[in-house]
């Protein structure tokens, strides 16, 4: 029997829908031992399969190139950290908090705002200013009239990448107007809450311009599960370069004196936006732990 290899493109009701070479997919199940090792198949995996018919049984899981925990997701190229200017209204703690997961997991960011037709004043400027300055490309869109989405598919060509970002925000509209042949399902924001219907309901990649784009289910908060507290400066690539200048070589530029970072946010050359998310994530995560601790 011989062995073939292939994509994970998406996982459904313990199935995963695996995509070789040729294109064609098989709908596949985990062998036995696998199943033993306890080892989580996630969507973007390359996996070496049993071919039964139309239909496999997965044997291996190849070494992974990266891993996003928010979505979860495996081997991509380029997150596009998705938001809307309004409605639902822009959230900078959950850029942040987007931003710096990708950071963690070694994978290149974008940020893209959508529903530049109703953004606030001054909002992309500021989104430009601060990201920009960063190294984070910042697209504004309108995917409902195509109004900068032109800009943003080039840059996915040949790529594979990865939406996140809240519910609300246009991500499958996005991905339509990216691609019409997508025919995503899309929804409206509640005007109750304020927030987005999930209208994608689980991971999926899907071929486009020589690469694969990924449609993710949103979300209405963000856990911190995955960043680890010893590490989260380094997940703001601005502080990186600052931190040899601390007075401790162990600072965690909260309450440290003669720190570099602090003097920097000071100085206005950080963000006090960035800084203002970092702290909120260092509490969140240092009470979570305690939490568990108590557990």
């Amino acid at each position: 029997m011989n062995n073939k290899q292939g994509r994970i493109i998406r996982k459904y009701n313990g199935y995963y829908y695996v995509k070789v070479e040729n294109d064609l997919i098989y709908t596949c199940k985990v062998k036995g031992k696998l199943k033993k090792e306890r080892f989580s198949l996630v969507t973007g995996d390359i996996v070496e399969f049993e071919q039964l018919g139309d239909e496999g049984m997965i044997v291996d899981i190849l070494p992974r190139k990266n891993l996003l925990q928010r979505p979860l997701i495996a081997n991509v190229d380029l997150v596009i950290v998705a938001f809307a200017c309004a409605n639902p209204d822009f959230s900078w703690l959950l850029m942040d908090k987007l931003l710096a997961l990708a950071e963690s997991a070694g994978i290149q960011a974008i940020i893209s705002l959508n529903k530049n037709d109703i953004a606030p004043a001054g909002l992309i400027e500021s989104c430009r200013s601060i990201y920009g300055k960063i190294g984070y490309e910042v697209f504004d869109i309108c995917a409902t009239s195509g109004n900068g989405v032109e800009a943003l598919k080039k840059r996915l060509e040949g790529k594979i990448s990865v939406f996140a970002g809240p519910s609300g925000v246009g991500k499958s509209t996005t991905l339509n107007a990216i691609d019409p042949n997508l025919s995503l399902l899309t929804g409206e924001v509640s005007e109750k809450i304020g927030r987005g219907r999930h209208t994608t309901i689980f991971a999926q990649l899907l071929p486009f311009a020589g690469g694969y784009v990924a449609d993710t289910p949103g979300f209405g908060n963000l856990n911190l599960e995955e960043l680890d507290l010893g590490t989260l400066a380094t997940d703001f690539r601005e502080f990186i370069p600052l931190a040899a200048d601390c007075r401790f070589t162990t600072c965690s530029h909260t309450h440290e004196p003669n720190c570099a970072v602090k003097a920097a946010v000071e100085a206005g050359d950080i963000a006090k936006s960035r800084y203002n998310s970092y702290l909120s994530m260092v509490t969140e995560i240092k009470n979570k732990k305690e939490r568990n601790v108590k557990k």
